[in-house]
């Protein structure tokens, strides 16, 4: 006899495990109950709609109810909300959002996949008809008709993570002016604060204005909010406003009938993706998942694992158990003409959990230099100390960013450490790359800080080098020098190095840099050949200027 089967949640996780149950099981019952009006949307799309990149409303509908039960039987009931769920009885109680019927439903199993909701933000004026938030369809459709109707100058969006960012990009796509407002020091926060400040910059160079480490105070205006006070005094005149403070598991329902929830305030689930109760399974952005890189929970709202979750869960109901792995922490996000992306661990994460750790940074070109078209991509690598394992990795640049980060998380998957990254045979032509292709230059470089070639120092720990008698060396160019230099550094050129040793005392610490590392590693080596006790400044002047500029911003 063949099970019954209730999702609740039609998107992501909830499509993915209804589809590939049916491919398991043609004779099962299978429905799925949906809040909303449409099922299985690109929601990562949103975004992209209101900004007019995607211009057709109808390509962000991935499915319908009528096509999933054309082929694959599968019954779909929309603008239904599951109410409570009775576990000793097996049932669920529904409201039709229709007709405000309520009836239940019976189940041998049941997937809990309603996704998670905005972060509140419950400030006076916060409901006001020019503030929105953007989770789905509806949402999108709200925005884009204000706009279209109201014809707004002036917007503000809280909040610097994916989905503020992404707004922020859409109504400046729009014509609109942004200002960003995000209550920590730094946006993206899978960034550290260095890679952050490369993405900062660029949306300053643009003309979005940033306010980091601000908090929202007040909202004025009725009907409509017309000005947003900030907690240092600033006032933000304003005709739209975006909240984009992020998202929370949605977990009443589970939380209502018992489940156990994490202190990440997601569902708990088993390797199985199975909750506390045997008979109900949960997958997708209602819940907590193992993080691979700490062993600890943690709430990871993200496409690709929530429909992975769904094909698994639905794997387990079939009676095909496979254990998830857990996730990885992989993403990548556009601003404008930039990329930025991360997977693994980064270094904010390891200083918490007091781990140790190496990290370098380089800023190769994304193809071969002399090909037309090559820009720079600016890269962190982090590694463990005592075998080279890659533990993590930030990338930001226009171009090539997505293939590098996924070669990096899946090195990062297979255990692979910075020796045999150097090892991969990766593509190359001069259109995409160069014969040492930047995932293979990452890995040289923290090659030669884990088999001791350089000693390696970091800019926020210059200064106070500097303060204890440190003598800091510059080894660009003149003409390099003349557009700006370090504070209290002196300038060496490196083709010079060797034969002006003498102006560079013995027994003192040095510090050296370049433009992006690689002719300060070359000093370095000269330097530490003669006797001196030298070390390179990871991420040379690009970082630093990005990082002051950012310091100063702020």
């Amino acid at each position: 006899m063949s099970n019954k089967v209730l999702i609740v949640g039609g998107v992501a996780a909830g499509m993915s495990c209804a589809a590939r149950l049916r491919r398991l099981d043609e004779k099962a019952e299978i429905i799925v109950i949906e809040r909303g009006e449409y099922i299985s949307f690109a929601n990562c799309g949103l975004p992209y709609y209101v900004g007019g990149v995607i211009k057709n409303r109808g390509s962000l509908l991935l499915q319908s109810p009528q096509a999933m039960k054309a082929r694959f039987n599968i019954e779909v009931r929309t603008l239904s909300e599951a109410v409570e769920i009775f576990p000793s009885l097996k049932e669920i109680e529904i409201r039709d959002l229709t007709s405000g019927r309520i009836y239940r439903e019976d189940y041998d199993y049941l997937l809990l996949s309603p996704g998670a909701a905005p972060v509140d933000f419950n400030m006076a004026g916060s409901g006001r008809d020019n503030v929105f938030r953007l989770r789905n369809i509806p949402d999108t459709d709200q925005i884009r008709s204000y706009i279209l109707e109201h014809q707004p100058q002036k917007s503000v969006v809280i909040g610097g993570g994916f989905i503020g960012i992404e707004m922020a990009e859409m109504l400046y796509t729009a014509g609109l002016k942004v200002t960003l407002v995000e209550a920590s020091n730094q946006i993206l926060n899978m960034l550290d604060p260095e890679m952050a400040a490369f993405v900062q910059k660029y949306l300053r160079q643009l003309g979005v204005d940033l306010k980091l480490g601000r908090k929202v105070l007040e909202l004025e205006g009725e009907p409509f909010i017309k000005n947003i006070k900030l907690d240092d005094g600033q006032e933000l005149p304003t005709e739209l406003v975006v909240i984009g403070l992020g998202v929370k598991p949605e977990t009443w329902l589970a939380d209502k009938c018992g489940l156990k929830i994490g202190d990440r305030g997601g569902i708990l689930v088993d390797e199985y993706l199975r909750t506390s109760d045997p008979y109900i399974f949960a997958a997708g952005d209602a819940i907590e998942v193992r993080d691979v890189n700490t062993s600890q929970n943690r709430h990871f709202p993200m496409a690709g694992p929530a429909n992975r979750q769904g094909w698994l869960a639905a794997s387990s109901i079939a009676g095909e158990p496979r254990p998830y792995r857990g996730i990885q922490g992989t993403s990548i996000i556009k601003v404008m003409d930039l990329n930025a992306a991360a997977t693994g661990i980064n270094e904010k994460q390891l200083k918490a959990n007091v781990q140790s750790y190496l990290c370098c940074h380089l800023h190769p070109a994304s193809h071969a230099s002399y090909y037309p078209g090559a820009n720079l991509l600016h890269m962190k690598l982090i590694f463990a100390p005592e075998d080279g394992r890659i533990l993590g990795a930030q990338i930001v640049g226009s171009e090539g960013v997505d293939k590098r980060i996924d070669v990096i998380a899946t090195a990062i998957y297979a255990g692979l450490n910075v020796h045999q990254l150097q090892e991969l045979e990766l593509a190359y032509a001069p259109p995409f790359s160069s014969a040492k292709d930047p995932v293979n230059m990452a890995a040289y470089v923290a090659g030669n800080i884990l088999d001791g070639k350089v000693s390696i120092i970091y800019w926020p720990d210059v200064e106070e080098k500097l303060k204890s008698g440190a003598m800091l060396i510059d080894v660009r160019t003149p003409a390099e020098t003349s557009s700006g230099m370090v504070p209290g550094a002196i300038n060496i050129p490196v083709d010079e190095l060797r034969q002006r040793l003498d102006e560079i005392p013995r027994g003192k610490e040095l510090m050296v840099y370049c433009r992006v590392g690689q002719r300060s590693y070359i000093a370095s080596r000269i330097l530490r050949e003669n006797g001196y006790d030298v070390r390179n400044i990871s991420g040379g002047y690009l970082l630093y200027e990005a990082w002051s500029s950012e310091k100063k911003s702020n």
